[in-house]
């Protein structure tokens, strides 16, 4: 009888950023006033965010596969995002 393989929970850091080029106006703002505050060495400033997945899974890679699915489905807009995927350590 063939063994069924156990679901594993894994962890996934998904940073999500606006594509370079296109305007990031939360980015402009902040830079602005952190210069207005005397932080004259500061270039640039950019938003985005990070998301924390974690789900269950037979390995590895059907995990992985989950998860670039969420992404182009729901967690990042294609049409102004990227995305990296990682997973801690």
């Amino acid at each position: 009888m063939p063994r069924e393989r156990i679901p594993v929970t894994y962890t996934f850091q998904i940073t999500v950023s606006r594509k370079p080029g296109l305007s990031d106006p939360e980015g402009a703002t902040t830079h602005k006033a952190l210069r207005d505050l005397g932080f004259d060495t500061v270039e640039q400033v950019s938003f985005g965010r990070i998301i924390s997945v974690s789900l269950e899974a037979p390995d590895a890679g059907a995990a992985l596969a989950l998860v670039e699915d969420m992404c182009a489905k729901l967690l990042a807009n294609p049409v102004i995002e990227s995305y990296e995927i990682t997973q801690p350590t």
